[in-house]
């Protein structure tokens, strides 16, 4: 089968060397593909299909007029990562959350890297994201994001460059853990062959976290939905089943005497921690979003006095803005006093006039995005966009300058993908998940994203991507 596989020399692939020699971690699995037959890989992928159709691994893609569940498409070709690659994204991951949460902290509290003039206070203090209300209250060990999934490429260099950091509610967590369920199903012969770094202590990891982010002893933690019709709710309800906890709604929590009390059939429980997957706007309707049905009235005042601890913190939001995000380098340096192990894509502030004349002047050769968007929405590709796509949005740049950013259209690197007629290279990220509580946990690899589109660089699920296990290979280098 790997016969089939051909790769473009302009990009860097994760399988294949430019002379079409498999790279020194691909040994095994390269070998294993010498002998596949194509027609049993079909049959195991139309059983991952059932399998996941089974267990409920579906989401739901908001305007679908439809409103029919979707299947993340799951690809059976691993991306793998040796030790030594891990070990430095590790390190690049640890020292990046520990910069955000100093950042989080600081504009919270004395707000020391914007009166240095670091970072602009009009970049902070006016952002919709930034939460007044946060302003000198003080969380337990200093921490706001308490999960970070990091998202990264590679490029035609080799290189990692991070591309953005998810600390409101990030997800596909479930999906990392759920794939290698299905890869270790599917094909155990392969994991027989090597050592791959194990993914499944995530739920336990995440459980001690949240337990860590309370000063009470023993503390009681739930998981807080917006409900079945929410696009993640799938991981929501996989989270808390595989940590052993409530998974509540808004009207399954009440406030009173100061506390945040749950609905048991024992009478009321008290609640320690939430791990709510609610964005800020919709947590209380007593101090945000009147018309929210998703949050509990009063959660803000419990919160501020310290009798409750929300996961991620309110208003980390602002840190993980596209407009913040070309300062996390200048974070690192300021507050850890480190260079940046993992380096930002080169990024164009459009509310800069310089830097706007420059985007709109190579605007065909850029991808540009909403400083708030996520999703892959609100976004251009410019290489790939029509002449009237690039007329649009250079109007909508020029209108709004201040809501956009800009970045050089980055080679992706690719990795084979099994498509109907074989294997072919298909562009993929990386989205590894790090935990903050008395210490900083990561498990070796994460959420791999594919675009199943010939050429398309968009990874996103609402965007028809799919999903791969992400394997970091283990040996004494990663010991």
């Amino acid at each position: 089968m790997k016969e089939s596989y051909q790769i473009a020399s302009h990009f860097y692939d994760e399988m294949l060397l430019s002379d079409g020699q498999h790279r020194p971690h691909y040994q095994h699995y390269w070998e294993w593909l010498q002998q596949a037959d194509k027609e049993a890989v079909a049959r195991k992928r139309e059983e991952a299909e059932l399998l996941f159709h089974r267990v409920g691994i579906t989401f739901n893609v908001y305007g679908d007029d439809g409103g029919a569940e979707r299947l993340i498409p799951f690809d059976s070709v691993p991306r793998i990562i040796p030790a030594g690659e891990w070990a430095m994204l590790d390190r690049g991951i640890r020292q990046r959350v520990q910069a955000l949460n100093a950042f989080l902290h600081d504009i919270y509290h004395q707000q020391h890297i914007l009166k240095a003039g670091i970072v602009p206070a009009e970049q902070v203090l006016v952002n919709d994201q930034y939460q007044p209300c946060m302003q000198g209250v003080d969380l337990h060990r200093n921490i706001y994001a308490h999960i970070t999934g990091v998202d990264m490429v590679r490029n035609s260099d080799g290189e990692y460059y991070v591309l953005e950091d998810n600390l409101r509610t990030p997800s596909g967590v479930s999906y990392m853990l759920e794939n290698r369920k299905m890869m270790m199903r599917l094909y155990p012969e392969l994991f027989a062959e090597q050592h791959v770094a194990p993914v499944e202590r995530y739920p336990s990891h995440l459980l001690q976290t949240l337990r860590e982010s309370s000063p009470v002893n023993d503390p009681v933690v739930v998981v807080l939905t917006p409900g079945r019709f929410n696009s993640a709710y799938f991981e929501h309800s996989f989270l808390a089943q595989q940590m052993g906890v409530e998974l509540v709604e808004s009207a399954d929590l009440f406030v009173k005497d100061g506390a945040v009390l749950m609905r048991t059939t024992a009478g009321p429980c008290k609640v320690d921690v939430i791990y709510r997957r609610v964005d800020d706007a919709f947590l209380d309707p007593l101090a945000f979003r009147a018309d929210s049905m998703l949050g509990v009235p009063g959660l803000l005042s419990v919160y501020r006095s310290g009798n409750v601890v929300l996961a991620n913190a309110i208003g980390t939001g602002v840190a993980d803005d596209k407009s913040i995000y070309p300062y996390v380098p200048d974070m690192i340096r300021f507050y850890l006093d480190e260079d940046p192990i993992l380096n930002n894509v080169p990024t164009w502030q459009c509310r800069k006039p310089q830097d706007l004349t420059y985007v709109l002047a190579n605007l065909s050769k850029m991808v540009v995005k909403e400083v708030h968007g996520a999703g892959g929405y609100g976004m251009l590709i410019g290489p790939v966009a029509s002449q009237q796509e690039l007329s649009d949005f250079r109007e909508r740049l020029k209108a709004r300058p201040d809501n956009y950013i800009a970045q050089d259209t980055l080679s992706l690197s690719t990795c084979p993908t099994f498509i109907d007629n074989g294997l072919a290279p298909r562009h993929i990220d990386l989205r590894p998940f790090a935990l903050c509580g008395a210490d900083i946990r990561l498990v070796p690899g994460g959420l791999t994203r594919v675009a199943l589109t010939e050429g398309s660089l968009v990874v996103n699920s609402s965007q028809g991507g799919g999903t791969k296990d992400t394997w970091v290979l283990e040996d004494d280098a990663s010991c």
